[in-house]
């Protein structure tokens, strides 16, 4: 067997031998172990990679917003756990005379439209997911005021840590109705696989350069959820 270390062939039968192996856990285990292992370590490489243009953004950020580049929020993590989430802030906080913010579409900056058209203003969910509050792949962390709204099937989103991408957001992110968006979610809830994540990631790639689904039909943002109606719980997509 000497032939596996000391011949070129054998050691690139072995090197395949071993990937195969590792490909054959990683997708047998994915849910349980290597999920959270693949999120770790390449949330970690990239923070490493990323920093130079985190750097930039942060001071872009710091500039155009005239102020703290940073967006954080209370959302519902895994099992409803909330977490604080971080992003690039991509609104100003212009208030009316009675002290109210202005509507969204006031507030949206043209520095902020290109962040979200690129997704860049996501970047610092990185650290998200490299703490553990966040996957990289999952159903996108919303607003803690929705928990008490959703029915039984649509809670099931919280079954996994929420995304820095998901199935939605591939499948058309704000254009989607909440509906929709969240049978996505359970869907994937029922069936995460390493396979399904790669593919996911993939379709992110594709739709972040094709700028697909950034608003809603009426909204430069998502319009608030409301709850879904009884009949309305079980919508297929």
């Amino acid at each position: 067997m000497e032939w596996l270390f000391t011949e070129w062939w054998g050691i690139l039968l072995f090197v395949t031998a071993v990937l195969l192996v590792w490909v054959l856990l990683s997708a047998l285990l994915y849910r349980g172990f290597f999920k959270r292992f693949y999120d770790m370590l390449l949330s970690f490489l990239a923070l490493v990679l990323l920093s130079p243009v985190l750097l930039v953004l942060i001071v872009l950020g710091a500039i155009k917003m005239k102020g703290n580049p940073f967006f954080t929020q209370a959302r519902p993590g895994k099992n409803g756990k909330i977490f604080r989430l971080i992003k690039f802030r991509t609104m100003t906080s212009e208030r009316d005379e009675e002290g109210n913010l202005l509507p969204d579409e006031r507030r949206l900056t043209k520095y902020g439209k290109l962040l979200r058209a690129t997704s860049l203003d996501e970047l610092p969910e990185i650290l998200n997911i490299f703490l553990g509050s966040m996957s990289i792949v999952g159903p996108r962390p919303l607003l803690v005021k929705y928990l008490p709204l959703y029915n039984e099937r649509q809670s099931r989103r919280h079954e996994v840590r929420p995304g820095l991408t998901g199935l939605a957001q591939v499948s058309g992110r704000n254009a989607l109705t909440w509906e929709a968006k969240f049978e996505l979610d359970v869907n994937y809830v029922e069936s995460v696989s390493l396979f399904k994540d790669i593919k996911i990631l993939f379709m992110t790639v594709f739709k972040v350069f094709k700028r697909e689904g950034i608003n809603s039909d009426t909204s430069v943002t998502m319009e608030e959820f409301r709850g879904t109606p009884a009949e309305e719980g079980e919508i297929a997509v």
